[in-house]
C-alpha cells in the first residue's frame, strides 16, 4: 500500500474553505498511535491552510515550510481525539502563502501558529498535481478514511554538553522513511515539523538542569527553517540558554550543514506552579 497520504497527512476532513482566505479541517488522531506529539498538531494546522492555499492557485504550486514568528502549545492531543483546525489566510499567491491558525480539541486550543510564511514550489516537482487535487475533493465531499496514519520512525540523534548552559550535537536524516512516500513522493525532504520535535528532545536536559526551574516548555518563536534536508544528509544541532528573566526563559536551538545555518529557533519556557 502507497505511503501517500498515509504517512505523513493529518487533515481527514475539510468542513468549509473560502480559498485563499479561511479554512476548517479537522483531523482524528488513530487509536493505534502511542502519542501525537505537538509538533504534529502544529503540522495538521499547517497542512490544513496548505490546501486552502494549493486550491487558490488551482493546485499548480504547494507551500514549504518556511517561517512560523510564533508556535504556541497550549495543550495535549491523546490518540482517538478529534482536532479541529482553522487557519485564517492573509496571502495565497503562486510566491507564497502566509497564515496563522489553531488546532483544538473540544473547543481547547492544543497548539497555535502565528504570523507564518511559506514559500510556494512548483506542485510537478514534489508531488502529482492530479492526485493532490482528488485528495482535496476527497476532504471536502466524504472526507478520507481515518487510521491510516501508523506513528513516525524515530531519529536519533547524539549530544554532548559543553556546560555553561550549551549543548551540542548531531543527527542523520534517516535514508528512508515512511513519511517520504508522503513528505514529498516526488523529491523526498525531511519535514521541519519533526526536526522542531527533535529540537525539543534535544534540548530536554538543557531545561531540567536551567536555573530558577523547573520550566515548563510553552511554545517556539522565530522559528526559521532555511533549506531542505533531504535522506542522509547530516546535519550539526546547537542549544544554549539564550535568557533567563524572572518567570520566563528561552533556548536557542540551530541546525548547521558545515558553516551554513539550515534552521534556528527559540523555545520558550515558563516556570511551573508548584
Amino acid at each position: 500500500m502507497s505511503d501517500h497520504f498515509r504517512a505523513f497527512s493529518f487533515v481527514d476532513r475539510i468542513l468549509s474553505d473560502k480559498q485563499g482566505k479561511a479554512i476548517v479541517g479537522q483531523y482524528r488522531v488513530p487509536d493505534s498511535v502511542r502519542e501525537f506529539p505537538v509538533a504534529l498538531v502544529a503540522e495538521s494546522i499547517g497542512q490544513c491552510a496548505a490546501m486552502s492555499s494549493m486550491a487558490a492557485v488551482n493546485f499548480k504550486y504547494r507551500p514549504v515550510a518556511g517561517i512560523a514568528s510564533v508556535v504556541e502549545f497550549c495543550g495535549d492531543a491523546f490518540p482517538g481525539d478529534i482536532l479541529k483546525l482553522e487557519a485564517t489566510l492573509t496571502r495565497a499567491d503562486e510566491e507564497a502563502v502566509a497564515y496563522s491558525g489553531v488546532a483544538s480539541v473540544d473547543d481547547k486550543p492544543v497548539a497555535k501558529l502565528l504570523n507564518c510564511l511559506g514559500p510556494m514550489v512548483l506542485m510537478e516537482d514534489f508531488d502529482n498535481p492530479a492526485a493532490v487535487r482528488q485528495r482535496y475533493r476527497l476532504l471536502v465531499e466524504s472526507g478520507a478514511p481515518p487510521d491510516a496514519f501508523g506513528g513516525v520512525e524515530s531519529v536519533n540523534f547524539e549530544s554532548v554538553e559543553k556546560g555553561d548552559g550549551e549543548r551540542e550535537g548531531q543527527f542523520t536524516v534517516p535514508h528512508e522513511a515512511a513519511f517520504f512516500g508522503d513528505h514529498f513522493p516526488r523529491r523526498p525532504v525531511f519535514p521541519g515539523t519533526l526536526l522542531m520535535d527533535l529540537k525539543l528532545k534535544f534540548v530536554a536536559d538543557l531545561i531540567a538542569n536551567l536555573d530558577g526551574g523547573p520550566w515548563a516548555v510553552v511554545g517556539m518563536q522565530d522559528v526559521k527553517l532555511r533549506s531542505f534536508m533531504p535522506p542522509g544528509e547530516v546535519l550539526e544541532l546547537f542549544g544554549k540558554v539564550d535568557k533567563i528573566d524572572g518567570e520566563q526563559a528561552s533556548i536557542l536551538v540551530q541546525s548547521r550543514k558545515g558553516k551554513r545555518r539550515n534552521s534556528s529557533a527559540r523555545v520558550m519556557l515558563a516556570k511551573k506552579s508548584l
